[in-house]
């Protein structure tokens, strides 16, 4: 073949299969050489890409829309193809191309495969292995014209698989990642329809907006345009019979250590129910430094709970400032007169004074009927540090903690508040605290989260498990509060296998009540690594709190260093960790994670510098931004949008210390923190153009093999598992079989 034509070969493979986000790819075949003096190729657009998903029970049609664009001058032709997803039992499919129905060819896997890997061996390019192992749908496109549009619909039906009561739906959306350039539009639209009642509905993989339309049916959306999608979208709901229901999901990557298990409980939407009532009280600071736009905000913020308030509530309104100031000394019926007074109360609120937190604290929890069983909680709003009265944080603290049954939800304002003083608070009651900085709005954040416990449906929760399994590192810890519409997202570990009966215990309208359930913790890998990952990320964000409020210890950060290496979880306080650790153990430079920030030493300098403010610093911009993070990691109810978000507050928190980095060594450690990819269940890290394996420090033989060889081909047809992991690039070290395989172009 000629040089020439072998080079725009490849480039329009690459360029075909770069811009194909979602459902599929086109690939061509047999192009003309790019006449002499002009470049080889432009890339093959795709301008948009619109799924549109129906679910009946476990049966979905999904439906795609997907316009591919050819700037080119040439007359293209090619076979588009379509990666079925994962464990998919596709019973129909149809395709239409430029208006006109064709006839598409399905796959197997077998032979599926052997076509990735002739376009492997042809174009040196391993990205399709990612999809070795499904079925493949693919059919000729012909003509694409020149400077033309080329819109493809599919629609296809599929029984979609149930284990322990939750039912998942996959889309490959993963393909996102060849393109160069972010579709500009891409929408997924999920329409949910069961018989009985729906409880959970959870996307492992995305963060998604749902919205439930009565018991039996809710849509689920997602949009992006900007970003590229590593991971395939995953749906995963459930329905019961009883007023909450319960759903598991469970992975056990190894067969000689512990399993991991994810556990959803939500309550159904009953047809006609009266909202059970609850005590609440509105806490604000109101000294001088609220002033202007922080007292505006919530104002407005707390006029929103106020009007939203249940008829049979009972409420309070406090201020304090150098003094706390209830408005009626007591908890009264939510009727219209007394909503009235607080809101004029509430109208006139007044900046000046101190800080006296641990008086419109104890003010609040004073109010606390004695022998209710209404849920009581506290909504406190403070931007600042206690400056009158008590002002040990661990004497407020410990205060708050006699408070049996109280949930104290904390609304830090600004950078000058302590913030593990509110996450103390938060935590210590079952509530939990977040961080409104100045260019953010109060009001938004304050209601979007009190339309979320605006109905409790089930309070005091204990989850128990009889039977031969045995459950540790539960996260969160303490259970929280279950309300309607919302879902708790339960994360641990587990010991043995089989199938036992789960309680979920609580509050119910002020009686106890506790839900019995049957489900199976398997003994064997499931395929759902994103639940090991997931819990790693919360044990993650528990461990560095640990650090951040009761002291750094070896223990601490050896756990820490081995979970955020293993699951991939990097941000600038873990590559610190990871980088010492390894630096430690005396890791060989070849098999280290971070190879380049090892030498770098301006960046590792700073990430030492910043894990020494994350573990002092309790207030300012940075604090603050520490704060943030950590609650990302806490309550991760996705593990790759978490890391993604929670690194990009602690970043900013490195930005904006009272030394901040300079621009060039903030931009490297943000690059460090992206160079890592969570795939098949196993993390592996970028160095250069080599990818590492998280697991190969582990192993001492090693074995050289040259990209593309018949070697390489062979080692793919022992570990067919080892698939997407060859599909990172052409320089890989790979650990299988207690050898480290050095895979080089």
């Amino acid at each position: 073949m000629n040089p020439k034509t072998f080079l725009w070969l490849a480039g329009c493979l690459v360029a075909l299969l770069s811009p194909a986000r979602g459902a599929g790819f086109i690939v061509i075949e047999q192009p003309l050489p790019a006449p002499s003096g002009r470049p080889p190729f432009a890339q093959l657009e795709v301008t948009s890409h619109h799924v549109a998903v129906k679910i009946d029970g476990q049966v979905a049609v999904t439906s795609i829309e997907q316009e591919f664009s050819n700037p080119n001058d040439q007359r293209l032709e090619g076979t588009f193809m379509f990666p079925v997803p994962k464990d998919a039992h596709i019973d129909k499919f149809s395709m239409e191309v430029g208006g006109k129905m064709v006839e598409a060819e399905l796959l197997p896997a077998d032979k599926a495969r052997q076509i990735y890997e002739d376009i492997v061996r042809r174009m040196r390019d391993p990205a399709l292995l990612e999809f070795a192992g499904r079925d493949l749908f693919k059919m000729r496109i012909f003509p694409i014209e020149p400077h033309s549009r080329k819109p493809i619909k599919i629609t296809y039906t599929e029984l979609l698989p149930a284990t322990s009561g939750a039912v998942t739906y996959t889309y490959p959306l993963s393909t996102q990642k060849f393109s160069a350039q972010p579709v500009t539009s891409l929408s997924l639209k999920v329409e949910l329809k069961t018989d009985q009642p729906l409880a959970s509905v959870y996307s492992p993989s995305h963060k998604v907006e749902i919205r439930r339309e009565g018991a039996n049916q809710a849509v689920v959306g997602y949009e992006s345009k900007d970003g590229k999608g590593e991971n395939d979208f995953q749906l995963v709901y459930g329905t019961t019979a009883q007023e909450v229901g319960l759903s598991l999901v469970t992975e056990k990557p190894d067969a000689s250590d512990d399993g991991y298990f994810l556990l959803l409980a939500a309550p159904t939407v009953p047809k006609e129910a009266k909202p059970a009532p609850k005590d609440i009280v509105l806490v604000v600071d109101t000294s001088g430094s609220m002033a202007g736009a922080k007292l505006d905000q919530a104002r407005k913020a707390l006029s929103f709970c106020v009007e939203n308030l249940n008829a049979e509530d009972h409420f309070e309104v406090i201020r304090f400032s150098t003094e706390a100031e209830p408005l009626f000394g007591k908890l009264v019926a939510a009727d219209t007169d007394d909503r009235r007074r607080a809101s004029d109360f509430i109208t006139g609120l007044k900046p000046m004074g101190g800080t006296a937190i641990a008086d419109g604290l104890t003010s609040a929890l004073k109010l606390r009927p004695e022998k209710s069983e209404r849920p009581f909680v506290v909504i406190f709003l403070t931007d600042g540090l206690p400056t009158v009265g008590t002002r040990d944080p661990e004497q407020i603290v410990a205060d708050a903690k006699k408070a049996d049954g109280v949930r104290i939800f904390s609304f830090g304002i600004g950078s000058d508040v302590n913030t593990q003083l509110l996450d103390q608070i938060a935590e210590s009651t079952r509530g939990f605290s977040q961080y409104v900085l100045a260019e953010e709005d109060l009001e938004v954040k304050l209601s979007n989260f009190y339309t979320r416990i605006k109905e409790p449906a089930l309070t005091n929760i204990r989850l128990d498990f009889a039977g031969s399994v045995r459950t540790s590192k539960i996260y969160p810890a303490a259970l929280p509060d279950l309300f309607k519409g919302d879902q708790l997202v339960i994360t641990g570990r587990y010991q043995g296998s089989g199938e036992v009966e789960a309680r979920l215990t609580g509050l119910a309208a002020g009686r106890e009540q506790t839900l019995t359930y049957k489900v199976r913790f398997e003994d064997r890998k499931t395929g759902n690594d994103f639940v090991p990952r997931l819990w790693a990320t919360r044990r993650v964000g528990f461990l560095l709190d640990e650090i951040r409020l009761h002291g750094e210890t070896n223990e601490l950060r050896d756990e820490t260093s081995q979970l955020a290496r293993k699951y991939g979880i990097v941000t600038p306080y873990t590559a610190y960790l990871i980088v010492e650790d390894e630096a430690r153990r005396d890791v060989p430079t070849a098999a280290r994670s971070l190879q380049q920030m090892t030498t770098d030493t301006a960046a590792r300098n700073e990430v030492a510098r910043a894990w020494t403010g994350f573990k002092e610093k309790k207030v300012g911009e940075d604090g603050v931004a520490n704060a943030r993070s950590q609650n990302l990691f806490k309550y991760a109810e996705q593990a790759g949008p978490s890391i993604a978000a929670g690194t990009a507050e602690s970043l900013r928190g490195i930005t904006r210390m009272e030394a901040p980095a300079a621009p060039g060594e903030s931009d490297r450690i943000r690059q460090y923190a992206q160079q890592s990819k969570f795939v098949n269940g196993r993390a592996f890290f970028q160095n250069g153009n080599q990818w590492v394996d998280s697991t190969a420090q582990s192993s001492s033989r090693r074995e050289h093999i040259q990209f593309n060889s018949d070697a390489y081909f062979a080692l793919l047809q022992k570990h067919p598992e080892a698939a997407p992991w060859l599909a990172l690039g052409q320089n890989l070290l790979l650990a299988l079989d207690n050898t480290v395989y050095e895979i080089t172009d």
